[in-house]
């Protein structure tokens, strides 16, 4: 399931702040973040108002097209690259404001970066490459830098390869050490660009258990990836088209959209919040939105002849509701409710929704096997209320 990820801002309205100081301020914050490049051509804007957060000890993965931003975006939470305006801070530091001297101490100091291409110094042994980030970072004392990197060697299962140069090693062998190397003075945030681009299945997917290793001891981990059954198995995922943040509830309820169709529907949400006990659709009336849950629970309630309410089911984040009156242009066959706790959705109007689904036959068809299913199932309800 996926976890709140962004504050989607629609057009005309301001730009989010930065999140509160307290328990749950995010590890890394990004606040709508420009990103443009100039060629010969002109200018190309390559990310546009990003906002974006993330927790400590999760496992993000980024995922989008070729060009869609995802290396831009994590260059912008490095400091590899400056945003053209915007805000991007980790922890208490404000990354965007820091020199080049400042900014190198700080990412060596508080991030581990794994590049694709594994980047180990050829002429240095897998050993003094590792402790090559303790010595430019002055991090341990010098007795102990030796220690430490045959402890990482341990961890990623290459101690035995320590005096070896990278050119003896495979190249999954080669990201193991890149990866240790990227923790050698242990910072809390791992950043990876495509860490298993180069490797075979079986290879990127013993890498992927060492991340998820490196999370359960409280790692944070940031990893663009293509590979859809590695994104799968992350905590939560972050999908970019044209340099915009797709809403992750959008992708986690018509995964069949297109990335495009995805970030039009993004772009239509309207952000709502309903109180414990407010209705968000009432049996008989005709419904003009659909609503995607963010955060809490609905419950779906068919109201007796006499009156009564009887609670059908409950809903979560990442269900949506309204989808029959909007499609069919029907009454509500049922209400539905915020439960015990306050209720955040994301709504679409009945003709963005319309839209939607005739751009996209695939989604279409998930919506009315759907609409049926839930027909039978209320239907089904409704025939235990009489009997009762």
């Amino acid at each position: 399931m996926f976890k709140t990820l962004f504050n989607h801002t629609k057009s005309g309205t301001a730009a989010p702040a930065r999140q509160p100081d307290g328990p749950d301020r995010p590890l890394i914050e990004l606040v709508n973040v420009v990103k443009t490049f100039k060629n010969a051509a002109g200018e190309f804007v390559v990310l546009k108002g990003i906002n974006a957060h993330f927790q400590r000890g999760e496992f993000v993965g980024v995922i989008g097209k070729s060009g869609s931003g995802k290396s831009t975006l994590i260059n912008m939470i490095t400091g590899i690259d400056r945003p053209t305006s915007g805000e991007i801070y980790v922890g208490d530091v404000a990354v965007h404001t820091l020199n080049e001297n400042q900014m190198a101490i700080w990412r060596g100091k508080n991030m581990g970066i794994v590049f694709q291409f594994f980047q180990l110094l050829p002429t240095l042994s897998l050993l003094e490459n590792i402790m090559l980030p303790m010595d430019f970072c002055n991090v341990y004392e010098t007795h102990e830098r030796k220690e430490k990197a045959m402890d990482l060697l341990r961890l990623v299962e290459m101690e035995e390869h320590a005096n070896k140069l990278p050119t003896a090693i495979s190249g999954g062998q080669q990201q193991r050490v890149a990866i240790a190397r990227a923790l050698a003075n242990d910072p809390p945030i791992l950043i990876a660009d495509e860490p298993t681009g180069n490797l075979d299945s079986k290879t990127a997917d013993a890498i992927f258990a060492l991340f998820e290793n490196l999370v359960s001891q409280g790692k944070t981990i940031v990893m663009v990836t293509h590979d859809s059954s590695l994104a799968k198995r992350v905590s939560r995922t972050l999908l970019i088209a044209d340099g915009e943040i797709v809403n992750e509830w959008v992708a986690q309820a018509w995964p069949t959209l297109t990335h495009q169709q995805m970030l039009a529907a993004t772009k239509a949400l309207e952000p709502l919040t309903f109180a414990p006990g407010q209705t968000l659709i009432e049996q008989g009336q005709m419904g003009e939105k659909v609503f995607i849950i963010s955060r809490g629970e609905v419950e779906v309630v068919l109201k007796r002849p006499g009156g009564s309410d009887v609670v059908v089911t409950h809903m979560g984040p990442g269900q949506f509701v309204g989808e029959i009156e909007t499609f069919k242009g029907e009454h509500a066959i049922a209400s539905v409710r915020a439960a015990m706790a306050p209720v955040e959705v994301v709504a679409l109007e009945r003709s963005e929704f319309v839209s939607l689904l005739e751009k996209s036959e695939n989604t279409r068809q998930v919506v009315e096997n759907l609409i049926e299913q839930r027909q039978l199932e209320n239907a089904s309800a409704r025939a235990g209320m009489e009997k009762g």
